[in-house]
């Protein structure tokens, strides 16, 4: 990253990085409860409908609830499951919601206060992290998902267009995120900057990104160190 630039925005990604999911409910936990409702749907079934709804088909219709997220899934594999069955699904995904990791609040408003834009970055449906987000809700300039861009995070639509909604060039803006090939690889080709979050100190050596850091803390002091306004 170069002294030289002037950097106006701060993007982070959602999951793995603002927020996660502590021990979330896994498609073999759901599958063995379908099966045992007389429901024949496999995990890796289940996993690919949940994908290709994800990725595909909640860009673009935009689900409003996990009820009617998965109401689809069910319709993608031509499963009927009567109400009962639905909802307690429902309900099993709600008992286990997003929540922010400790250094998240610290980090979105000190990126805030010292001038930076800011926003999200995700594929993930807004009725999945709505709740997690809301302590920093104020501080954030705009939540780009995969609803509002059009297409999931792997095409550069998404980032395109929140550079455009925050008005600032590619250059004028870094990444944080966790993800090598879609928080990293994919900005750095639009010419953005890029900060990879590596919690679990795997990929410190990371060749690609232009600084490797393991906590958001340190990664927006690398941003107010690098690039922060005169």
């Amino acid at each position: 990253m170069s002294q030289l630039v002037r950097l106006k925005a701060v993007l982070f990604d959602l999951h793995g990085t603002l927020a996660h999911v502590e021990n979330p409910v896994t498609d073999t936990e759901i599958s063995e409860y379908l099966f045992s409702r007389g429901y024949e749907v496999s995990p890796q079934q289940l996993k690919a409908a949940w994908a290709f709804v994800s990725f595909i088909e909640y860009p673009r219709y935009g689900y409003r609830n996990l009820h009617s997220f998965f109401s689809r899934i069910f319709w993608r594999l031509k499963v009927n499951v009567d109400v009962e069955t639905l909802n307690w699904i429902v309900e099993l995904l709600e008992s286990k919601p997003y929540q922010l990791y400790p250094d998240a609040s610290e980090a979105v408003v000190k990126a805030k206060k010292n001038g930076f834009k800011t926003a999200i970055v995700t594929t993930i449906a807004c009725f999945q992290f709505k709740k997690a987000v809301q302590p920093i809700r104020k501080h954030l300039d705009f939540i780009m998902i995969g609803y509002e861009a059009g297409c999931d995070k792997s095409n550069p639509k998404m980032y395109q267009r929140v550079l455009e909604i925050l008005r600032v060039k590619p250059h004028e803006a870094v990444m944080i995120g966790d993800n090598i090939q879609l928080d990293i690889l994919l900005p750095k080709r639009l010419g953005m900057n890029t900060i990879l979050l590596d919690r679990e100190r795997k990929n410190m050596e990371c060749q690609h990104a232009d600084a490797v850091v393991n906590n958001l803390n340190e990664a927006i002091e690398t941003v107010i160190r690098k690039f922060g306004k005169s």
